[in-house]
Parts: structure tokens; C-alpha cells; sequence
């Protein structure tokens, strides 16, 4: 059996290593220009500063230079009106706090500087710092008071709201990136969020569909807000993969989500759908009194654990008819009731049914998004959730990831089971 490989987070001081060995390296009679002996604390952060403010002019010069074609106190090219027209003062905010540069002006004003655009105030790496804090789940108030409090920089709302509403046009890119043809499993589950609508707060459920590619890597095909759950919206969602190149889902993956297995059949005929056995394990000891749950868990296994759906049918019947399903009858029910959702589960062989056993690959990005939500406690709209939660869910997948625990093995049993499905989109 194939043994997941573990990726380890890197040390801070890797981390470190590896962002230094991205600078320049000056040359030595500069630093020893720079430094000439000991220096206080104070004293170093202000040569940094003023380190920057010489680098980010000195830039500014160059591109004035490329844009009238001849350098400061050289002659204009012949023919040529337009010319230098000194500098003005311009207060830029950075990730490291406000500077006071010096950029130069040309005298027709045609002058369109790339490094810091017209009307911008806010230099490179300041926007990835707001829409950093922002993706922690910090408000718009929250991060203005951690700007001023970390960097003495005074920011407006608007700024901040102006910085992270640019996210919205990644986030509408993403969410109609095209997809992979086949996906062999899909799991799909909800969270529920906060919303304001129409004066009051309501809670809406946000439906992640988290696919797992023919390669075993992890995908989230997109995200979707919805008040109330039903055949309708699931077929709105299947359509919509289906028009970004998703032709084939083999296992669909749910717990309980009403309208799903009927709108899924309508767009992927051929997509079987598996009740989460976790998820209604868990629903099941909700039944039981917290003494019990421990006894029934271990007399429900053999029902999942069974070889085949026969050996299953009888294991829910001697479960019904024994102490534990006397007691507790709703569980009987709830089993029976999924009873055509669970069923699928027996046919697979035991390297399939690990990796669809358990949602638990889409809950643990769950669990990641609501402490990120925690917070917030409520969203004045659907816009503004969907731009946290996808930034949220961009920092996830940024981590390192491992593939899916035994896919090697699941995959081969993919080949034989699914034959040209699974083989024919790996091509």
C-alpha cells in the first residue's frame, strides 16, 4: 500500500532563507558607504527608509528617461518639446508604513509611470497586505486600526474597500475557470454564513463542491450562496459545471443535500451517488444518549463494514432487532431512509470505498473557513461572502498538499471499474 507523502512546513528561518536569496546582492563599497560603524535600531530602520525612498525615485528617474528618450542634463532629442518639469511631492503608503517621494513631471504631461501609476497612493505589495489581513477574516474597521496601530498609517474605509472589491474580478475569473473533463469523485457539502438581505440578517448556506482529479490532487470546482437547498438550485450548479468542460463526475459524494441526487441524474445520468457513511454514522448517534454512543457506533459498523449489500441488509436487520434498535427506532429509520444512497457503497472494492468513505477531505476545508468567518459574524451581502470565502479558500489550496490517502491503488480499481470513463479522460 502506498504511503501518503507528508510535506512539512517550512521553518521560519527557511522561510526567511528563501525570501532573502530573492534580493539583489549589493555591492560591498555600497553597504560599507551606507554603514560606516555601529548603528542604532532607530538609525537602521530610517536608512532603510530613506534606502527605499532613494531606490523608488531613482526608479521613477529611469522610467522619465525611457519616456523622453535622453537622460537628466543630457540635450532633447532634435525636434523634440516635451521636457522635464521638475517634481512633486506625492505621500505613498507601503506595506512598511507612509513615505514622502519626489516624482518627476514632464512638461506636456504625458508622462504615464508604471511603478506608481497616476492618482495611486499605494505602492506595490500594500494591496497584497490589506487583502492578506482581509483573507484572515479581519473587517474593514479591524484592518484600518491595524494599519495605523502596526505601520502609523492613516487609511480610509474606501481605500480599503476600493483595495479588496478588485478581488471580485479574480474571484468571478475563478469561479468560470474551465474544468476538468472527469472528475472520478466529487464530495459536496454546505456552511453555513450571516448575510444582511433586504434589512435583516439570514442565514444562507454556501454549497462547496471540493472534486478529486484523475491524478488525486484536490480541486474546488466553485462556490455557491443559496437561502434554501433544492432540485432546482442543484441543477442550476450541475449545469453550470457541465458548460465549464466537466463532462463526467463517477461518485458524487453527499450528505443529506435535499434536490441533489435528482438534479445530478438529470445532468450526469451516469454519476452514482454515495451517502457520506461519517455523516450519517454521526446523525445516527445524535439519536442516542451520550452513555450509548460509544456501544452503538461498534454495533452499527457492521453494517458499512459488510462485503457486500446483502451481508449489509442483514446487519441492519439483526441491528434492528436487537437491543440497541429497540431502543432507538429513529436510527432504524434514518438508515433505511438513505438506504438507496448507502447501497452504491458495497459495490466499490476497499481502495475506492477509503477514499469515499468520509467527506471529511471538504469538511476540513470547512473547518478552516469558518474560523476565518468566526469573526466577522455577519456579511452585509452575498458579494462580500463569496470574496472572503474565496480568498480564504485560496490561501488553503496555496498550502502544500498531498494527494488522496491510497489514491495509487484506488486509481487502478478506477481503470477496471469505470473502464473508458476513467481512462479515456486521463489521456
Amino acid at each position: 500500500m502506498d504511503m501518503p507523502v507528508k510535506h512539512k512546513k517550512p521553518s521560519i528561518a527557511a522561510q526567511a532563507a528563501a525570501r532573502t536569496a530573492r534580493f539583489p546582492k549589493l555591492p560591498e563599497h555600497l553597504l560599507d558607504g551606507l554603514v560606516e560603524g555601529p548603528m542604532s535600531a532607530m538609525e537602521v530602520e530610517d536608512l532603510i527608509d530613506a534606502f527605499g525612498k532613494a531606490v523608488i525615485e531613482r526608479a521613477m528617474a529611469g522610467e522619465m528617461n525611457a519616456h523622453l528618450g535622453y537622460r537628466a542634463g543630457e540635450d532633447k532629442p532634435a525636434q523634440q518639446a516635451d521636457e522635464r518639469n521638475g517634481v512633486s511631492a506625492k505621500t505613498l503608503l507601503t506595506k512598511h508604513g507612509s513615505m514622502r517621494v519626489q516624482l518627476p513631471r514632464d512638461r506636456d504631461g504625458t508622462f504615464e509611470p508604471v511603478l506608481i501609476p497616476k492618482h495611486e497612493r499605494h505602492f506595490a505589495g500594500f494591496d497584497e497586505r490589506i487583502i492578506a489581513l482581509y483573507a484572515r477574516g479581519m473587517s474593514v474597521r479591524e484592518i484600518q486600526a491595524f494599519l495605523a496601530e502596526t505601520y502609523g498609517t492613516d487609511v480610509s474605509p474606501e481605500l480599503i474597500s476600493e483595495v479588496t472589491d478588485e478581488v471580485m474580478t479574480e474571484t468571478v475569473a475563478w469561479q468560470n475557470r474551465p474544468l476538468e473533463r472527469m472528475y472520478p469523485v466529487v464530495f459536496f457539502d454546505a456552511l453555513r454564513v450571516k448575510i444582511r438581505t433586504d434589512g435583516l440578517v439570514v442565514n444562507k448556506a454556501v454549497y462547496l463542491a471540493l472534486g478529486i482529479d484523475a491524478n488525486g490532487e484536490r480541486d474546488v470546482l466553485g462556490l455557491w450562496i443559496e437561502q434554501t437547498e433544492g432540485s432546482k438550485f442543484w441543477l442550476k450548479v450541475f449545469n453550470e459545471l457541465k458548460n465549464r468542460g466537466c463532462q463526467d463526475i463517477l461518485i458524487a459524494v453527499v450528505d443529506g443535500l435535499k434536490g441533489l441526487p435528482e438534479a445530478i441524474n438529470v445532468v450526469f445520468p451516469k454519476t452514482t451517488v454515495q451517502t457520506c457513511i461519517v455523516h450519517l454514522m454521526r446523525n445516527s448517534l445524535d439519536y442516542a444518549g451520550w452513555k450509548d454512543r460509544k456501544l452503538v457506533a461498534a454495533a452499527l459498523k457492521p453494517i458499512y463494514a459488510a462485503a457486500n449489500e446483502q451481508q449489509a441488509r442483514e446487519a441492519l436487520a439483526a441491528f434492528a432487532a436487537g437491543p440497541w434498535g429497540t431502543k432507538y427506532p429513529t436510527i432504524v429509520a434514518a438508515w433505511e431512509r438513505a438506504w438507496e444512497h448507502v447501497v452504491p457503497f458495497f459495490i466499490f472494492p476497499p481502495d475506492i470505498r477509503r477514499v469515499i468513505y468520509t467527506t471529511n477531505a471538504i469538511e476540513n476545508m470547512n473547518r478552516q473557513l469558518r474560523k476565518i468567518i468566526k469573526n466577522r459574524g455577519q456579511f452585509p451581502s452575498d458579494e462580500a461572502a463569496v470574496k472572503l470565502l474565496w480568498l480564504a479558500l485560496r490561501n488553503v489550496l496555496a498550502k502544500p498538499s498531498r494527494s488522496v490517502h491510497t489514491w495509487k491503488a484506488a486509481m487502478n480499481q478506477f481503470a477496471i471499474l469505470f473502464g473508458e470513463r476513467f481512462t479515456e479522460a486521463r489521456d
